[in-house]
């Protein structure tokens, strides 16, 4: 190769490294941008912006919703800025078990929704939770499954001072970190249930997955009938302070 061709190879390897450093910047330039527009819209996909209940849910509003364990001040604020209504519950102390943050959830305000066959207590976390789930999760999944919205939920309990099913270990539920949710009863009238429905190929089956999946990027720990039988009738729904155990199943 003569020297005019080696140089003239050398300017086109350089042109081309150019062009690919260019296309690079361009490509994340053009990543950045998207990523703006998007956390524009759902700003609790970042880890430092505050919890805002009222904010699409994003990567990290779960783990902001546990780190409300044991910031009661906190809740009420976020609960109240949301327009829950809600009750403060009398402080609890039974051993091990108990709970000094637990609100009763009242229907009303932005919270259209009811609980059969009684108003549980619960922490306040959970509480956050479970609005979160029923405004961006449940509804719309109903909507979609129904045509119609959720007008109760029906539960098995929150608070119960006992251990784990097959377990030594206190379950959440004797800390008021956890509801059981056993099924759904629409606006026209129809219900749903887990002991009944979950096995299905039908809507009511898809809109059960679709509410627990919902769940999972909300609550600490989300247990259906897919995890072993004591969880045949209900979901388990609970928040934990951070370190304790996650699972989605």
């Amino acid at each position: 190769m003569t020297r005019r061709r080696r140089r003239r190879a050398r300017r086109t390897r350089r042109a081309q490294r150019r062009g690919w450093i260019t296309l690079a910047v361009f490509a994340a330039a053009f990543v950045v941008a998207l990523g703006v527009l998007h956390f524009r819209n759902r700003p609790q996909g970042l880890p430092w912006t505050p919890l805002d209940l009222g904010q699409p849910v994003g990567w990290f509003t779960g783990s902001k919703l546990a780190a409300l364990d044991g910031d009661y001040p906190q809740c009420r604020m976020l609960l109240e800025r949301a327009g829950v209504r809600f009750a403060d519950l009398e402080p609890i102390h039974k051993g091990q078990c108990g709970y000094a943050d637990a609100v009763r959830l009242d229907p009303g305000g932005a919270r259209a929704i009811g609980f059969d066959p009684v108003k549980p207590g619960m922490a306040c976390s959970v509480a956050a939770a479970l609005s979160i789930w029923e405004w961006d999760v449940v509804q719309p999944a109903a909507l979609r499954h129904f045509g119609s919205r959720v007008a109760t939920f029906e539960h098995f309990g929150t608070y119960n001072c006992r251990p784990i099913a097959g377990s030594t270990h206190l379950s959440q539920h004797s800390y008021a970190r956890a509801i059981d949710i056993a099924g759904f009863v629409l606006a026209d009238g129809r219900r749903i249930t887990v002991a009944r429905d979950w096995r299905g190929q039908d809507q009511k089956a898809a809109f059960l997955r679709e509410v627990r999946d919902g769940a999972c990027g909300l609550f600490s720990t989300t247990l259906s009938p897919d995890y072993n039988v004591a969880h045949h009738d209900h979901l388990h729904l609970d928040e934990q302070p951070r370190g304790g155990w996650r699972a989605c199943r």
